[in-house]
């Protein structure tokens, strides 16, 4: 798939916190402005009635300076110059201010008796600060600087490498081409030489988060973060360790492949075939997606595919709007509108000539209502072509909601709106659909089902463990269970635990691994990328069978099912109204997670990784 496959993908927690929901491949520029905004509400009397009032005006205010900002970060995103960044960077820091304001005041109606929707939206008031900032002289002052610090020091982050100074970007692509295990190694270790200097300003950054945290009702921020899922935040923790077992065996299963795979091109000096994997040798500098090594670990007999999608695309004479058009000729199959004539007279969808842009593929919602659009520096191939039809997804839930009040125009939860394109996604991909708008004469037999799963399991089956980790961690340093001098020991230990991974070596005293992934020091929550990667294939299960599709599930399409698209649409403009589970519902059918579907869809996968690992001792040690 991708050569730097999507860290993840960052949507927007609320409508001013960004204009969009974009899959990052590179690092969000840092904000270094933070300007404080005066009080824009009254206070409001402590009664049901005083709540309703708060809410009506919080959700106008919200609305007008949603637009605001979003406009200001588009012109920033689409011609970066010193101005726009000034711009944007005091807008950011007032809104952020705005947002403070009012998840303080909504807490301020905790113990008052209200009418549900007013509690639902107080409630999301409050759940909208990832890292809330106590209510004392400085305390927000101090917080800003801290994070604007951590952010810089990670997106300036360089190391020197065979003499010159290189920068993650550089860095990883080298780590993906590469099979010298003696470079794979030192470019692992040199980019974490970049974070050990964060680990003071992020134990500090925590104690003051955890302090607003309190504030707001909640024991830590760790716990903050779990309640945005309409679940007590213990139970939602509870959730995700069932939903992993469920797909932890076939992890397992991979594992023991790779491994094996691993062994037999280096041998037992670099990776024994048993054990924990060493972790630079998987393409990926956090080994979080392993699909860079498809090379080294493809079946030996029948690996390769009968064909090119990039070269389909350009044989049929694709160029960047075609690839957009027919993005959203999928949508359009499935009964819905489509997108507006703004959408193309305001998109970025290649890359301008005249001035510097954020490449990085999103998709915003800049009025929260019907001016939707992308921004991409589109190019014809087989990854732009996925990427396209995931960032669409993005636009028409946006579109779908825009109805709701202010404070649900989001997703049913931070999951959902990148499970959306995902799940379009996996149509998208099948032979299938590449049929069925004319790109491949002939979809290929089952001899290229194993080739085709694996590509895909090295992304998507790679990825939970990770999904997972990245907060488990967070959520022991916020609630002190992980005392700063175990920073670095409890991170390996939940590779090790989750991942069956090792670094390739021993770690320095002062290691500091977690801020070499952005989304720590970046504090961007990241539970919701592995709740998308279940999602997804619980969507695409429910919409197969509602398409009554009887073949094996990784070669469904539901192109052109407008029964379908109904109950997707339904679902869509339901936004962030009502519980999760409703909304899960309305599409599937099913009230509750499940990651079975995964199981269903890589079935035969499975079953040849179980005979190909015969002989071999599965699993590792988590000492």
């Amino acid at each position: 798939m991708k050569r730097q496959l999507m860290a993840a993908a960052t949507v927007c927690a609320l409508a001013f916190s960004a204009g969009c929901a974009t899959t990052e491949t590179s690092d969000p520029a840092p904000v270094e402005t933070a300007i404080a905004t005066p009080s824009v509400l009254p206070d409001y009397p402590i009664t049901a009635e005083g709540a309703t009032r708060f809410i009506a005006d919080a959700e106008a205010k919200y609305a007008e300076v949603s637009e605001y900002v979003a406009r200001i970060q588009w012109a920033r995103a689409t011609n970066i110059t010193f101005d726009t960044m000034w711009l944007e960077a005091k807008a950011n820091a007032e809104a952020t201010e705005l947002q403070v304001q009012f998840a303080n005041q909504a807490a301020r109606f905790n113990d008052v008796e209200v009418d549900p929707v007013v509690r639902r939206k107080l409630n999301l008031l409050r759940l909208g600060l990832v890292l809330p900032a106590p209510n004392r002289p400085g305390a927000a002052e101090e917080l800003a600087q801290l994070t604007t610090r951590l952010d810089s020091t990670y997106s300036t982050g360089k190391f020197e490498y065979q003499g010159r100074q290189i920068t993650l970007d550089e860095a990883s692509l080298i780590l993906a081409d590469s099979r010298d295990p003696a470079e794979t190694k030192a470019l692992y270790e040199g980019w974490r030489t970049i974070s050990p200097v964060m680990k003071a300003d992020y134990a500090r950054m925590v104690e003051i988060a955890n302090e607003g945290a309190r504030e707001l009702g909640f024991s830590d921020t760790g716990a903050l973060w779990r309640s945005g899922y309409d679940m007590p935040a213990d139970d939602f923790a509870a959730e995700t360790d069932r939903l992993w077992e469920q797909v932890r065996p076939f992890y397992e299963n991979l594992h023991c492949y790779v491994r094996a795979r691993l062994n037999a091109k280096y041998g037992d000096a670099v990776q024994p075939d048993h054990g924990p994997i060493r972790a630079d040798l998987l393409g990926n500098m956090w080994s979080q997606q392993w699909g860079n090594i498809y090379d080294v670990v493809a079946p030996t007999t029948g690996g390769a595919s009968s064909y090119d999608l990039t070269e389909l695309l350009k044989a049929a004479g694709y160029d960047a709007t075609k690839m957009v058009k027919t993005g959203e000729g999928f949508y359009t199959s499935l009964g819905l509108e489509a997108l507006p004539q703004t959408f193309w007279e305001r998109s970025q969808i290649v890359r301008p000539r005249d001035r510097e842009v954020v490449c990085h593929a999103s998709a915003w919602d800049l009025d929260n209502a019907d001016d939707i659009r992308i921004k991409m520096c589109t190019n014809v191939n087989g990854d732009d072509f996925y990427t396209v039809h995931h960032e669409l997804g993005h636009n028409y839930y946006q579109r779908a909601y825009k109805n709701q009040p202010m404070l649900f125009r989001n997703g049913a939860n931070d999951g959902f709106h990148e499970a959306i394109g995902d799940f379009v996604g996996l149509s998208a991909l099948t032979p299938t659909y590449l049929n069925q708008i004319g790109l491949l004469e002939a979809t290929p037999g089952a001899e290229e089902d194993i080739p085709f799963l694996l590509k895909m399991a090295l992304d998507k089956i790679a990825f939970l463990p990770f999904g997972l980790m990245v907060d488990r961690w967070r959520w022991d340093v916020f609630s002190g269970a992980t005392p700063p001098d175990q920073y670095n020991a409890a991170w390996s230990a939940d590779m090790l635990k989750y991942q069956g991974l090792v670094p390739p070596g021993p770690r320095p005293a002062d290691a500091f691994d977690p801020g070499a992934k952005y989304h720590v020091p970046g504090n961007t929550p990241y539970t919701r990328y592995f709740l998308a990667h279940i999602y997804q294939f619980q969507f695409h299960r429910a919409a197969c069978k509602q398409a009554g599709w009887t073949g094996p599930l990784h070669r469904c399409s539901i192109y052109g099912n407008t029964e379908v698209g109904q109950r997707f649409n339904a679902m869509l403009e339901m936004g962030q109204s009502r519980p999760w589970p409703e909304a899960m519902q309305a599409f599937t059918g099913e009230t509750t997670n499940d990651a079975s579907a995964v199981a269903d869809y890589f079935a035969p996968l499975n079953a040849w990784l179980t005979q190909q690992n015969r002989g071999h001792q599965c699993g590792w040690s988590e000492a």
